[in-house]
Formats: structure tokens, C-alpha cells, sequence
């Protein structure tokens, strides 16, 4: 087996590191930024680290690999793809594990598809440093059948979704709504209660919410009892918001959930559920779209 990187940076590199391990022992990788005194040393040394041979170009990786992995800035993912014409072979395997939309891995996946080579939307949903090679990969695209198998024996965490480019794509995207809405929920949490001296109690008594269910059980509680009371949270968050200010903090995600408690309260489901809970968070996002 013999793997091309198109753009060794972070993801690049973990992966060939963990590879190596499991016995692969053939890369061949390009980076524009070998162009680039200022970072062309420390790419250098990583590829000595990892027994990867770099090229002088996309196109001689291409020439030289049987899967190809482009590690690419989703900024640049398209124009990459449209560079590479006339340098894939038919069936040859053209991964991209980049951040871009779902729209524009579709117009990759006809450019690679110009060529008769097949495509694979990877999307990367987990730690690389931590987990390298085995990293959960969710894969959909004409070249994910081939791209499981040939990498299986390498311990790679592949799974597939479809075969339609962009569905993996949009799975990481949706999770990162969370993962990273999340965050700047808890950095308004923190930051009142540690203005407040309160931080110790208030994470613990969240902790023994969250921590007494499962994920999905808490999700469909908080949105099924939000949705019915949604008036009422929505006024007691203002009240959140209000202490948030007087502390000159930022409550910028705050007022966006009070907002969206208020467009829930519009939907009136009291009124539409006679008083009773939705049955699961799938009859609220039914409403919603309904209007």
C-alpha cells in the first residue's frame, strides 16, 4: 500500500505517525508551504519523523500513491481538486478529509468523478494527537467501499454513512453546532460563577443533572420541557442575563437561547399538545419546521 498526503499538516502528520506503527512504510506527501522558508524546515523534520517522502509537486504524489489523502484548508479543498485534472487514474482513491461544506464536496467529488477515480468525504470526529490512525472517521462517497478496505488491516476506524458525497460532511458540521456552541455556553457558566465564588457548587449541581442520564435522555427532556414551558425559561433566563450584565460579562450566548426559548413560545405547544410534553425531541423539531 502506498499513501500520497496533499498537504502535511496536523492531520497529515498524526496519521502517517499512527500508519507507521501498524506496518504501512510507503508515503509520498506535498505541501505548498515547503515554498516557505519560514515553514518549510518544520515540515521537513516531521516527514524525516514519519519515513514520509515528499514530492516536488500534488501531481507526483498522485503519480506515486494508490490513495491519495488530501489534508487541505477547506478554503482551498475545490481549487486543489480542480489543479489535480488529468493526474488521477481511473479507480485510483481520492480522500478528503478537509472542513469544507457539503455543497463544495459535491464539487469535488465531480471533479475527481471527471477522471473516472473514485471520491471518499472523510470527516474526522474525534482527537487526532490522541488517537492518530484510529481517529472515528465517517466516510460517505463512491471510493468508501475500497477505502475501508484497504485500510482496515491498518487499524484505521472507518465507518460509512452512504454514498453520497458530502452526507460525512454534514454529520461533522451538525455535531460541531454542539461541540462548539457548547463552549461558549460554559465560558459564560465559568465566568459568572467564578466572579460570584460559587464555581465549586455550581458545577457540581450540574454535574448531577447531567451525569444522572444518558446524553440522548437529557437532550429529549430539556427539549420536549423547554418546548411546553418555553415562556417562562425564556423569562427566567433574562433574569440571567440581567446578572450576567450587572458583572460585565459577556452574555452574548445567553441572549441567543433566550431568543430562541422566545420563537419556541411562539409555536404555543401548551396550546398545541393540551398541556403536555412532546413525546420526544422529534415532535418539536416538527412543529418548528411546520412554523
Amino acid at each position: 500500500m502506498k499513501l500520497g498526503f496533499i498537504g502535511y499538516g496536523e492531520a497529515a502528520y498524526e496519521l502517517s505517525t499512527g500508519l507507521k506503527m501498524e506496518g504501512l512504510d510507503h508515503f509520498y506527501a506535498y505541501d505548498v508551504l515547503l515554498q516557505n522558508e519560514k515553514f518549510a524546515g518544520i515540515i521537513r523534520d516531521k516527514a524525516a519523523n514519519t519515513g514520509v517522502e515528499l514530492t516536488g509537486s500534488a501531481n507526483e504524489v498522485i503519480e506515486k500513491s494508490d490513495i491519495v489523502i488530501a489534508a487541505v484548508p477547506a478554503s482551498r479543498t475545490l481549487e486543489v481538486a480542480q489543479s489535480l485534472l488529468g493526474s488521477l487514474r481511473k479507480n485510483q482513491v481520492y480522500v478528503d478529509v478537509s472542513a469544507s461544506t457539503p455543497e463544495i464536496k459535491k464539487q469535488v467529488a465531480q471533479e475527481i468523478a471527471k477522471q473516472d477515480a473514485l471520491f471518499v468525504d472523510a470527516a474526522m470526529l474525534g482527537s487526532l494527537p490522541v488517537n492518530k490512525h484510529k481517529v472515528p472517521i465517517t466516510a460517505s462517497g463512491s471510493g468508501t467501499d475500497r477505502f475501508i478496505e484497504d485500510m482496515k488491516k491498518y487499524g484505521m476506524n472507518i465507518t460509512k454513512i452512504s454514498d453520497q458525497p458530502g452526507d460525512a460532511s454534514a454529520l461533522k458540521l451538525i455535531r460541531s453546532i454542539y461541540m462548539k456552541g457548547i463552549v461558549g455556553l460554559l465560558i459564560e457558566f465559568l465566568e459568572a460563577s467564578k466572579i460570584y465564588g460559587v464555581e465549586d457548587q455550581a458545577i457540581s449541581s450540574l454535574s448531577a443533572t447531567l451525569d444522572s442520564k444518558s446524553f440522548e435522555e437529557t437532550m429529549n427532556r430539556l427539549v420536549t420541557g423547554s418546548a411546553l414551558h418555553a415562556k417562562r425559561r425564556a423569562n427566567e433566563l433574562l433574569g440571567s442575563i440581567e446578572m450576567l450584565d450587572s458583572a460585565h460579562i459577556d452574555a452574548s450566548m445567553s441572549r441567543a437561547a433566550q431568543q430562541k426559548l422566545e420563537k419556541l413560545a411562539d409555536l404555543n405547544f401548551f396550546e398545541r399538545f393540551d398541556g403536555t410534553k412532546p413525546a420526544s425531541w422529534k415532535e418539536v423539531i416538527e412543529v418548528m419546521h411546520q412554523g
